[in-house]
């Protein structure tokens, strides 16, 4: 009998809350994806068994509803005439299910989003730099060793061009062309700006710029013209290596030029208007807009971190507020003053600005560090370990980016551990004798080891204790029992490496060893009639699913047997562990994912007993489908 699919729309509406109760619809080629307003207006088992809906689950702010191809179009186009909806796009609800996130949430979910991308290139860096550092302190002459000098360029690599690294990932988030972002980043750090880290050394400025005068020449591109005392269109030739902030909100900006540009510039001129004047337009706006934003701003940072070093309580602020500083890309500015308070009678020749910076990094440490340690995830944990170590050697842009502002519970428990080491060193005037080294290298100019000793263990312990108090994660705990069978398998085995789907976007492992068949061999007519999407079946001959790809968990059914992973360019794959398995309530099937987690490829995701699956009476075939297939580009089968 053929789908009413009027009835089956209004069945939905009925018991989403109606019409009032939906911010945005779309659907792709199986699911109806909806954005709730209130969750518990939903009535989720009835949604379950209305006719036509085959599966249903939450992800990432949706209510998705499994319809199948062919069919979740003509229901969604009764469900707009129900409603009075206009047509959205993925896109569309992604960003209404986003918009849902506290507004804290979304502020900071770009900066995760542009970091996690390219966290092994910092992280890598970060320790290396911490090494070579080290040594070069602690190896008498080592520094002026070819060795020394090879080293150091390797470790800085990413930091030294780590505008052009961020704008690239940016531009991949907010839908910019990535190399239009990429001539962004090395616009800010081109070699005819004087480098951000020199700024403010006049020696520095008179040897770039051949002039003996100690200032930053300008660029004043109309003239003299002055609005409020302001020289309008005036650039100071000065870098931004070392920013994060300055180079995401410009290529935020030159998406969305781009992006207009190609709405509105007909087809035939496109290709070179579009670039041209979206690279222009964005240039102008970045040296002559945000430069000038950002550079008040270091200046106004500095003149106060000046003011606060000198009591406990401005020395309490700093240690609190300096992680800040790291994500807006400003702290490199303060090695003006750690040269200043060297260079000056006042301070007794000690940098004290060097164990207030050393306290909020070990924090950023010790909070990472409790991550590490807490985490369940494999993926996260395998981030949070190096990026920690990274930090204790006073590199924590890997720890800032990564793990902390990611959960940003951690990243407040690194402030408060931060401002209590600060408050310490102010109190017993610890110094240094030099600059730019923090955290464990640190020992090597600190004019008392004991106690910095001392303001280590309190920043970085009290950041450590705050976050595993106030930080839980939201990942679901293998129980304690299950099949031993199952465990003691999953031990002695390895993931399989067998392709068995792929398309442009990527290629799928077999989840699970065993005997792969056609979708057409499944034991079950919605799986093998391709309506919830295309793939195969799995013989097992063990009883543990692997990840098959790097992505998101999207769904873990209540009843454990199924889970949905979410991969490169949106592939939406579902892993159904036997047919009929949701009879068994969980029994026999143990997840050691949640949704939202992220999972590695090859990393044990589930474990099941087939003796109670064949006890229940079902077949344990594996099933594996993309249920987005008809949206891949040269999507195939290896059987």
């Amino acid at each position: 009998m053929a789908l009413d699919y009027r009835k089956c729309a209004q069945e939905i509406v009925d018991h989403i809350g109606g019409r009032d109760n939906v911010a945005q619809a779309a659907h792709c080629a199986t699911r109806l994806r909806l954005v709730i307003k209130d969750n518990s207006k939903v009535d989720k088992d009835y949604l379950d068994n209305v006719d036509g809906v085959k599966g249903m689950f939450e992800s990432n702010g949706q209510l998705q509803l499994i319809i199948g191809t062919g069919t979740v179009n003509k229901v969604y186009d009764e469900f707009l005439s129900i409603t009075g909806m206009t047509a959205a796009t993925k896109d569309d609800v992604k960003a209404a299910a986003a918009a849902k996130q506290p507004l804290w949430k979304q502020l900071l979910k770009p900066i995760g989003d542009v970091f996690v991308p390219i966290l092994p290139a910092i992280v890598a860096s970060g320790l290396m730099m911490g090494l070579v550092e080290a040594l070069g302190k602690a190896v008498p002459g080592f520094s002026a060793t070819p060795w020394y000098g090879f080293l150091d360029m390797v470790a800085n690599t990413a930091f030294a061009y780590l505008p052009v690294i961020v704008a690239v990932s940016a531009a991949r988030v907010f839908g910019g062309n990535i190399f239009l972002g990429a001539v962004i980043g090395l616009m800010m750090i081109h070699s005819g700006l004087l480098n951000a880290w020199n700024a403010g050394s006049a020696d520095a400025i008179n040897s770039f710029f051949g002039i003996d005068t100690g200032v930053i020449p300008t660029w004043n591109l109309f003239g003299n013209l002055k609005i409020g005392g302001y020289t309008l269109g005036s650039i100071t030739r000065v870098g931004y290596q070392g920013h994060v902030i300055p180079v995401m909100i410009s290529v935020l900006f030159m998406s969305k030029i781009e992006k207009w540009l190609h709405e509105h510039v007909p087809e035939m001129i496109d290709l070179f208007v579009t670039p041209l004047t979206t690279v222009f337009c964005t240039a102008l706006f970045t040296f002559i807009v945000i430069g000038p934003i950002f550079s008040g701003l270091e200046n106004l940072v500095l003149q106060g971190a000046q003011v606060l070093v000198k009591n406990p309580v401005g020395a309490c602020a700093m240690g609190a507020i300096y992680p800040w500083t790291v994500v807006m890309g400003l702290h490199h500015m303060y090695n003006v003053i750690e040269a200043g308070m060297l260079a000056s009678a006042e301070f007794n020749n000690l940098n004290i600005w060097m164990p207030i910076a050393s306290a909020a990094n070990f924090a950023q440490f010790g909070a990472c560090f409790a991550v590490a340690v807490k985490t369940k995830n494999g993926k996260t944990k395998a981030v949070a370990l190096p990026s920690s170590l990274s930090a204790a050697l006073g590199i924590t842009e890997p720890a800032i980016f990564g793990v902390n502002m990611r959960f940003f519970k951690p990243f407040i428990g690194g402030m408060i551990g931060g401002a209590a080491g600060a408050i310490f060193g102010a109190v017993t005037g610890l110094g240094a004798t030099s600059y730019g080294v923090t955290g464990i290298p640190g020992y090597l100019t600190i004019n008392n080891p004991l106690v910095y000793t001392i303001l280590l263990a309190i920043s970085g312990g009290i950041a450590f204790v705050i976050t595993n108090v106030i930080w839980q994660e939201e990942v679901k705990t293998a129980p304690a029992s299950g099949s031993a069978s199952a465990g003691s398998a999953a031990s002695a085995e390895s993931a399989p490496e067998n392709v068995i789907m792929s398309c442009d976007a990527g290629t799928i492992l077999a989840p699970v060893a065993g005997k792969v068949v056609g979708r057409d061999m499944i034991p079950d007519e919605t799986f093998a009639s391709g309506v919830l999407g295309d793939g195969v079946g799995i013989e097992p001959s063990s009883e543990t699913v692997y990840a098959p790809f790097d992505g998101e968990i999207s769904t873990v059914a209540e009843s454990k047997h199924a889970i949905g992973i979410s991969g490169a360019g949106d592939m939406e794959l579902l892993i159904h562990v036997g047919v009929d398995t949701v009879a068994m309530n969980g029994d026999g099937f143990t997840p050691y994912v949640s949704e939202g987690d992220h999972v590695t490829k090859g990393q044990k995701i589930l474990t099941f007993d087939k003796a109670k699956i064949a006890a229940a009476g079902h077949p344990d075939m594996v099933v594996v489908l993309l249920t987005n297939a008809e949206d891949m580009d040269n999507f195939t089968v290896n059987l």
